[in-house]
């Protein structure tokens, strides 16, 4: 057998015995159902279903998806931080949403980041700010330049938060962007490539255009590097100590029990250690599992909070 062989096939039986460990040690005492923020059809509900059924088939609990749409996640999340700690459901949500919301509606939240235990999470969106590949520019401080000497630059974005982020960067650096709003990352490009963008964000779009040249990436504006540009600097190690990234994870009611919480967290862990979810989660938000654990996300929530709280000024 080939060391890669035999090492990925050990990486699979540790993590099936790390969730038949879980499920002898506590197991639901009925349904557990794992919730998603957003309705069917994303890359959430992909990632939240394929998630359930590997846990099920590793841990024989009953795990069923369930879909819990309603303000990219908020709703299901009031409901999660507002039942009891029984360890039965587990929601499945992207952190910038709530972020969002808690920054600027904390009196009308029904939840704040302490009315959860974390479990863990399945990757992020990787966002990137882009530039065409014949831009005469290769960084964030280059495309500030650019954008005095043509007194002004055009920047396509498809979400708030790039905005945000573009004009915390134009205050720092004393220089003013106009900003074209798009329905996303799909249309960015397009203004990108057609010339009527100097700049643009973009998750996974890019990626056959990075390929061929068309395209030139200038930074990583989540808080790591990209999976697939190990090279490119996020915008915090170019000088500007901000970021948007969009964060996949697990949570469930705070204060439940510490058995029932470690052996949920040992089953994530284990179902996206699968092949499975691998490769679902690769295909959905085009960037590799990154699960923080526990502690991590909690970390993660933290962190980011505040540094939402900074894109909005406050």
């Amino acid at each position: 057998m080939k060391l890669m062989t035999w090492m990925k096939s050990a990486a699979t039986a540790a993590a099936m015995m790390l969730a038949g460990m879980a499920s002898a040690e506590w197991a639901p005492s009925g349904t557990l159902k794992l919730q998603i923020g957003f309705g069917a059809g994303g890359s959430t509900d992909t990632i939240g279903r394929v998630v359930a059924q590997v846990m099920k088939e590793q841990t024989g609990w009953n795990v069923i998806a369930e879909n819990k749409p309603g303000g990219g996640g908020v709703a299901m999340f009031t409901a999660i931080a507002n039942r009891p700690a029984d360890g039965s459901i587990v929601g499945l949500g992207v952190n910038m949403p709530l972020f969002v919301n808690l920054v600027n509606r904390p009196e009308q939240m029904k939840f704040d980041l302490d009315s959860f235990d974390y479990l863990g999470t399945a990757g992020r969106a990787q966002l990137a700010l882009v530039a065409r590949g014949d831009a005469p520019f290769d960084d964030i401080d280059g495309l500030i330049a650019a954008a005095k000497d043509a007194g002004g630059a055009p920047i396509a974005f498809g979400a708030k938060p790039q905005e945000l982020l573009m004009r915390f960067i134009s205050k720092q650096a004393g220089v003013d962007f106009q900003f074209l709003s798009t329905k996303g990352g799909a249309e960015s490009s397009k203004l990108l490539l057609g010339g009527q963008a100097l700049a643009s964000f973009a998750s996974g779009e890019h990626l056959p255009f990075l390929e061929s040249g068309d395209v030139k990436m200038l930074a990583s504006v989540n808080n790591v590097r990209h999976s697939y540009a190990p090279d490119t600097p996020t915008a915090i190690e170019q000088g500007y100590d901000i970021y948007v990234d969009p964060v996949y994870f697990f949570a469930t009611t705070a204060g439940t029990p510490d058995e029932a919480r470690s052996a949920l967290a040992a089953a994530l862990a284990a179902a996206l250690d699968s092949d499975e979810v691998k490769t679902v989660v690769q295909n959905a938000l085009q960037s590799p599992i990154d699960n923080l654990g526990p502690d991590g996300t909690a970390e993660m929530m933290k962190a980011g909070l505040v540094n939402t709280g900074k894109l909005f000024g406050k």
